[in-house]
């Protein structure tokens, strides 16, 4: 007798609809590549970037030093020099005479520099050039109190207390912050009604100044200038650091002699910037070339793969590079010894370009830095790239930023939708497993009937 076969029950749900929702999200996975992708594009434009700015910094590092001059003494330890951009190449003999001094009191020495040395308030006015301010001394005030309020003062004279191991060791001594005979203090004078103890500690009068009791603040190193001579002409300066007695120049007089100041172009700092520019700008183009490569069978396609900006950007810097500048007798690169290699980095003959400095520096410096110089338009080619909001990084970054916002915009919906599609799987088959259950105790049912009646 025939019997019914016993129906299968139990699906596997949650792997059926995993399995299911893989292939209704692969239009979200497509989606998340391309936003990946843009993202992956939106990085390697801000690594040029970087470059870019660093070949513009080269650049305006390269410019600079075209300006410099190097200043060099026959003896350095008779004075040191700088030189700015508005020095005149030459030969200069110094002759110096005297150097600035600042001016120096010692008051007499007390027993203690703790101990209070008036019993009443005093207001002592400290002239120093022509300027005077007063300084309240306190009442029960110490060798240190007195120090701490003179500094405390800010007025261009430091206070310090010196020991000399006498009898009285403690010893106020007083020192201009500035050199020069314009800086010296002039005066101090205790105001009527102050404590005869402060007076004849501080009081000085450069008139009656003398090593003995009646005059309190002596005198150990008198204010003087400087006094020196540049190509035989006298110059007095009220410090050692000179500014001015050299146009673009800074000395910095230590010793009492003669010495020559040689003034000449800075060639070593321009060889170093020229090889820094020809750096940055290989850094650069290699990245420009890497990146926007097409892939190969041995080779990975770079991240910006034929991107029109990159091959803008490229062909803006051949033409550059490809166009002489104007006003000199120098008109391209190659001429002082930076040349084109292949895969269109530069290579920079030293040699070459330090006869050119030698022999023709004022070409030299006009091929870079005038109007038409390579340096001057590479530099107005960066500026332009880099432009907030305008240039062609941030503009490229703009249109790949506003299609990943549609990219993740239609993500968004699609999720929404995916959430209820699985759901509704989930549901569906959720009751299909239900009623494949109760079919299979039906059939069991049916089975064990059929099994008693062919019994």
């Amino acid at each position: 007798m025939a019997t019914t076969s016993s129906v299968s029950a139990g699906l596997d749900v949650p792997t059926l609809v995993s399995q299911l929702m893989s292939v209704e999200r692969q239009p979200i996975d497509k989606l998340n590549t391309r936003v990946a992708s843009y993202e992956a594009k939106i990085s390697s434009f801000g690594t040029i970037s970087g470059l870019v700015s660093d070949f513009q910094t080269a650049l305006q590092d390269l410019n600079k030093n075209l300006q410099g001059f190097s200043a060099t003494p026959s003896d350095t330890s008779v004075f040191s020099a700088s030189a700015t951009s508005t020095a005149a190449a030459g030969t200069y003999s110094l002759n110096i005479t005297t150097l600035a001094q600042a001016h120096k009191l010692a008051a007499a020495g007390q027993a203690s520099d703790t101990s209070a040395i008036a019993t009443g308030a005093s207001t002592v006015t400290f002239t120093v050039g022509t300027t005077s301010t007063d300084v309240t001394i306190a009442a029960g005030a110490t060798l240190q109190d007195i120090r701490t309020a003179i500094n405390a003062a800010n007025m261009g004279v430091t206070a310090t207390i010196v020991n000399d191991s006498s009898g009285l060791p403690y010893r106020l001594a007083l020192s201009s912050d500035n050199t020069g005979t314009s800086n010296a203090i002039s005066n101090i004078t205790i105001k009527t009604g102050g404590d005869a103890a402060i007076n004849d500690l501080l009081a000085y009068n450069p008139t009656e100044n003398a090593p003995a009791p009646a005059v309190p603040m002596i005198q150990t190193v008198a204010a003087q200038n400087a006094d020196f001579t540049v190509n035989g002409i006298q110059i007095i300066n009220s410090s050692n650091t000179v500014t001015d007695a050299i146009q673009g120049v800074t000395l910095t007089l230590n010793k009492n002699t003669t010495a020559t100041l040689t003034i000449t172009r800075d060639t070593n700092a321009i060889s170093t910037a020229v090889s820094g520019f020809v750096d940055a700008y290989n850094a650069l183009a290699s990245q420009l070339k890497s990146r926007s490569a097409y892939g190969s069978a041995t080779a990975q396609a770079g991240a910006l793969a034929g991107d029109g900006t990159l091959r803008l950007m490229q062909n803006q810097l051949h033409g550059i590079l490809n166009t002489a500048a104007s006003g000199g007798i120098l008109t391209s690169l190659a001429e002082i010894g930076i040349t084109s290699q292949a895969g269109g980095t530069l290579k920079l003959d030293s040699s070459k370009l330090s006869s050119a400095m030698s022999n023709n520096f004022s070409d030299v410096a006009n091929l870079f830095s005038s109007a038409t110089g390579f340096a001057t338009r590479l530099d107005s080619w960066a500026t332009s790239v880099l432009s907030p909001g305008e240039g062609l990084i941030a503009t490229r970054t703009e249109n790949f930023n506003t299609a990943i916002k549609s990219y993740n915009d239609q993500i968004s919906k699609l999720e929404v939708r995916m959430k209820a599609m699985q759901k509704q799987y989930t549901t569906t088959y959720s009751n299909l497993n239900m009623m494949l259950s109760s079919m299979s105790g039906t059939s069991d049912y049916l089975t064990q009937q059929f099994s008693k009646g062919a019994a």
